[in-house]
């Protein structure tokens, strides 16, 4: 009897071991979502949208894109974020390519239709560009797919890039190419006239604002991303600059 009530308690915590990880949907770290794909009539490089990103490839994130829903999205947070991608091959043999991975990086909002839509919350949703989609799903499939996904880290070529926006003491700043996390979280500029970091404001997607005039003066930027890694980039735009312009640091996240 007592062997008996051991292995009925061994069963039982072996069921509720599946189960909770059942529930967590553990794919070695993947967790479940869709995706579509959008722009086949359009540049990739133009796939900026919502966060801001004039051109991808201007931006540093080349043709891998995607606009996410807005539960990944978070009011334009994840803008230039990374996710690592792969059609679940279980789910849809069919389109699926196995074993293909890929790295995006959120560039673009997906909106709600709130009509039972995709891109509905709070579905995890992602609208690829067209060349990305077809790198981990078959061609000819012009619907949806099943895919796994999980954060990580952007890895990037070169620098921090800043591109300045804007009229006299109404200053815009995109920010782009960003390594580590690749989502901001809070920004500030010091002009070489100052002494104190002054914060900037999310005007929405990767642009962010200051009221001050900050025309003739030498900029620094100091940036906090949403893992809590900071970095300050001294002296990064010339005293010289102009709207329009952009300028690369010198150093980067990792």
């Amino acid at each position: 009897m007592g062997s008996f009530v051991t292995l009925s308690v061994l069963v039982c915590q072996f069921l509720f071991f599946v189960c909770l990880l059942s529930l967590k949907g553990i794919h070695g770290g993947w967790l479940n979502a869709h995706a579509t794909f959008y722009g086949a009539n359009q540049s990739p490089a133009t796939l900026g949208g919502a966060c801001g990103y004039d051109n991808t490839f201007h931006a540093g994130f080349g043709v891998n894109t995607a606009a996410v829903s807005g539960a990944l999205f978070r009011g334009g947070e994840a803008c230039g974020a990374c996710y690592q991608l792969m059609c679940n091959y279980r789910a849809d043999p069919k389109w699926c390519l196995r074993r293909a991975v890929i790295t995006v990086t959120a560039t673009n909002f997906c909106p709600p239709n709130n009509n039972g839509g995709w891109c509905d919350p709070p579905r995890q949703h992602f609208d690829m560009s067209m060349p990305a989609f077809f790198r981990i799903a078959r061609q000819g499939n012009e619907g949806i797919v099943p895919v796994l996904y999980r954060r990580v880290s952007c890895t990037r070529r070169g620098g921090v890039r800043f591109t300045l926006r804007g009229q006299s003491n109404f200053n815009l700043v995109m920010i782009s190419n960003v390594g580590g996390s690749g989502d901001i979280k809070a920004a500030w500029v010091r002009g070489s006239r100052a002494r104190s970091w002054v914060p900037l404001h999310r005007n929405w997607g990767a642009n962010w604002q200051s009221s001050f005039d900050l025309r003739n003066q030498k900029l620094s930027f100091k940036l906090t991303l949403v893992d809590g890694k900071t970095l300050e980039f001294f002296n990064v735009v010339p005293s010289t600059w102009m709207f329009g312009q952009t300028f690369s640091s010198r150093s980067q996240f990792s």
